[in-house]
């Protein structure tokens, strides 16, 4: 169960001793998603460890317990910037459902405010309650991945000691089920979540990706792999615009008067170049394959778009194009 992993336990330790006022066990069992019995239970093994946890007095009936730590030193130069910085981070990832990440950044969180000597972190929360409340997250509305928590966590743990992982995976074409055994080298985030590996059973040794939410029945095996120092991720895709690999090409579009100013709010790829015509049109160029991710993005422009290179991806967008959206 997750609240005997040790790290919980920790965590559940610099919380208390985060809280000034003290954890209830129903502020334990909110934080933690686990029910008052599993919260009495990690409660009881955090007192065991730190015996010197005191019981805070409270005007209500619930009981508080707060962990003290004079040795605590406090971290030079933290703001509530840096604060809200994290938690906007880790409400994204959790949008995404990535829950393990997101868990993981609250609890770098909960070990900085640990770690701030009183006055200052008392300094700190009014412009943090602050930001916290203007800096809200825009979620994607539709559809998106549902991974299990406990598969991407294996897998980066896979991929952090060099591990091999077998797993079922499911052809999204075929449906049909496939035993595979590979070597994970990292992830790639986006509409959906991949794996990025090497199959085992490829003499080749490609680089391959592995939609997350098609992986099943997930397994660390006793092998070892080394890692090819010179294998860049970032290099690796860098010459596509999504996840489909395909030999890169020369891109031109342009975009409408109209759309040009939120157009060039955006990076569509890092190689690209941008000009405005003489008529105010934003044309923009980069080199990358992906055409038909880039078509599906396209999509989202309707009429705002318009592909001058290459006909290939022209001919991947309807001769219609829907009406984009009149600006506010």
């Amino acid at each position: 169960m997750r609240y005997a992993r040790a790290d919980r336990l920790i965590q559940l330790a610099l919380e208390m001793q985060a809280a000034r006022g003290g954890l209830t066990l129903t502020d334990i069992e909110t934080r933690f998603e686990v029910s008052r019995r599993t919260a009495i239970r990690m409660r009881d093994a955090v007192l065991r460890v730190f015996p010197q946890a005191d019981e805070v007095p409270s005007n209500d009936r619930s009981k508080r317990w707060r962990l003290s730590t004079p040795a605590t030193r406090p971290l030079l130069g933290i703001t509530a910037d840096d604060l809200a910085t994290i938690e906007v981070a880790a409400s994204r990832m959790a949008a995404d459902n990535l829950i393990e990440a997101a868990d993981d950044l609250r609890g770098l969180a909960s070990k900085i405010r640990a770690s701030i000597a009183a006055e200052l972190m008392r300094r700190i929360e009014p412009d943090l309650g602050a930001l916290a409340e203007a800096e809200g997250i825009a979620l994607r509305p539709g559809p998106r991945p549902a991974i299990a928590p406990a598969l991407f966590a294996t897998l980066r743990g896979a991929v952090k000691a060099c591990r091999k992982v077998s797993f079922s995976y499911a052809g999204r074409a075929s449906g049909n089920t496939a035993t595979r055994t590979v070597r994970p080298l990292g992830f790639l985030y986006g509409h959906r979540h991949y794996l990025v590996a090497i199959n085992d059973a490829d003499p080749a040794a490609t680089v391959r990706f592995y939609s997350l939410p098609q992986i099943s029945r997930l397994r660390l095996t006793g092998e070892s792999f080394v890692r090819d120092p010179g294998f860049d991720l970032r290099a690796f895709v860098a010459p596509s615009f999504g996840v489909f690999e395909e030999a890169p090409v020369d891109i031109v579009w342009r975009f409408t008067a109209e759309a040009s100013a939120i157009a060039r709010q955006f990076q569509f790829h890092p190689s690209q170049t941008s000009e405005i015509d003489a008529e105010g049109r934003l044309v923009v160029r980069f080199h990358a394959g992906g055409l038909l991710e880039m078509a599906w993005h396209l999509m989202s422009w309707g009429d705002a778009v318009e592909v001058l290179e290459p006909a290939a991806l022209r001919d991947l967008l309807p001769a219609q194009m829907p009406a984009w959206p009149a600006l506010p």
